[in-house]
């Protein structure tokens, strides 16, 4: 029995064009669809005429530059001021001096920690009047504006929220309600320094 073998006999020319051809071939493949589909690299512009760059997902791409936002609860009624199972101190029913500080004008700049809480504050006579503005080099703070009452009793615990907000500028005027130390709370959740500038005109002294 005679066995038929069909497999062509190539020669050595052949075998070496065969292959430069096949190494062609998978360089042009991975030019015009791998690199744009991959890597998002259309050097030829042939990915984006074939729909290879399509393939391409942007968003896979590690970004250095990316900064991760803090994220803030939602503020509701039970985040301002002490609690009503805190009674205010008596000094707080207290009548408004005669005379309340005299008026004056200051800029102060603090730098609030990362992941980290600071308060500043003023002292105000009752009834005394400020206006104030204050903004962050960057990103945005948790704030509580609030009041804490002069009493003898140190340790009550009672203060009076003027505004609590996630931001990072602000400007308003307040009466004091009562004589102490009026001011904010600045809590920074990002991972960086903040520095704010505090912008202040009105009826107080500086204690900080």
């Amino acid at each position: 029995m005679t066995t038929n073998n069909s497999q062509p006999n190539l020669s050595s020319s052949q075998i070496i064009k065969a292959t430069i051809i096949a190494l062609i071939t998978s360089l042009i493949l991975a030019v015009v669809a791998v690199l744009p589909a991959e890597y998002g690299k259309d050097y030829t512009g042939l990915g984006k005429a074939f729909g290879f760059s399509r393939l391409h997902r942007e968003e896979d791409k590690p970004n250095e530059t990316a900064t991760v936002t803090p994220i803030f609860k939602e503020l509701t009624l039970n985040n301002v001021g002490s609690g009503p199972e805190v009674p205010k101190p008596i000094e707080g029913n207290n009548p408004a001096p005669s005379k309340q500080y005299e008026g004056r004008k200051d800029s102060i700049k603090i730098t609030v920690p990362s992941g980290k809480g600071l308060e500043y504050k003023i002292a105000v006579l009752k009834y005394g009047q400020v206006k104030y503005a204050w903004k962050t080099n960057s990103e945005t703070l948790f704030v509580d504006m609030h009041g804490d009452v002069k009493s003898a009793d140190t340790k009550s615990g009672y203060f009076e929220s003027y505004t609590v907000a996630n931001s990072n500028n602000m400007a308003g005027s307040f009466i004091a309600p009562y004589e102490g130390k009026h001011g904010w709370y600045f809590k920074n959740k990002s991972n960086a320094d903040i520095e704010v500038t505090i912008n202040l005109t009105g009826e107080y002294q500086l204690i900080n």
